[in-house]
């Protein structure tokens, strides 16, 4: 398990200490785990793209803290997206959680996400993933750090070999430049970006 003061840092740290962790679920239909391969770094006041950019209100309550707690939300009408919180009690900021592989329950996920191309491409996509997770509205503020969760995040040592990437984070309409998504290079489990087609990475840090 995570301690919860290893998660309550900048969301820039955080969204490289996520990648290779593993995110569990257990409900009565069993258990998923899930390898992060992919995620985005959000800030608060000071990131235009952050849902918490104009202020605390009912929808984005969580992602003010504390830390280690996981901040679900509800877009297009129709997806859940899945964020763990960082910084202090009080701060705003949140790394949503893009992508993974899965490592546990392949039989479950797969059931959850019956269209899927290959193992792959199984939990790829913010609301992919969270599918596959089994993770909806009710999960909401619960605890990642306390081992009787229905959504544990497992600290695991880094992927041998695995290089951390980074660029452009995916659909905002807003400081969009920023090279805030994270990646493993290297693992099939990845968003392919496209803005007007698809584009290389700006940045890369070992």
């Amino acid at each position: 398990m995570f301690p919860r003061a290893e998660l309550a840092v900048d969301p820039l740290n955080l969204a490289e200490r996520l990648l290779g962790s593993v995110l569990e679920s257990r409900s009565a239909e069993g258990v998923v785990r899930v390898r992060l391969t992919e995620v985005e770094a959000y800030r608060g006041r000071d990131d235009p793209a952050s849902h918490c950019y104009r202020g605390r209100t009912a929808r984005n309550a969580v992602m003010w803290g504390p830390a280690g707690h996981l901040y679900v939300y509800f877009v297009y009408g129709m997806h859940f997206c899945a964020n763990v919180v960082g910084l202090t009690d009080g701060e705003p900021g949140a790394v949503l959680l893009r992508a993974g592989e899965v490592e546990a329950g392949a039989e479950l996920a797969r059931a959850r996400r019956p269209t899927a191309r290959g193992a792959g491409t199984l939990a790829v996509g913010p609301a992919v993933l969270t599918a596959v997770l089994g993770v909806g509205r009710e999960h909401n503020g619960v605890d990642l750090t306390d081992p009787d969760s229905p959504v544990r995040l497992l600290a695991l040592p880094p992927v041998p070999g695995r290089r951390i990437r980074t660029g452009p984070r995916v659909g905002v309409a807003a400081a969009m430049d920023l090279p805030w998504r994270f990646w493993l290079d290297g693992s099939p489990a990845v968003s392919a970006y496209r803005r007007g087609g698809r584009v290389r990475p700006r940045t890369k840090a070992g």
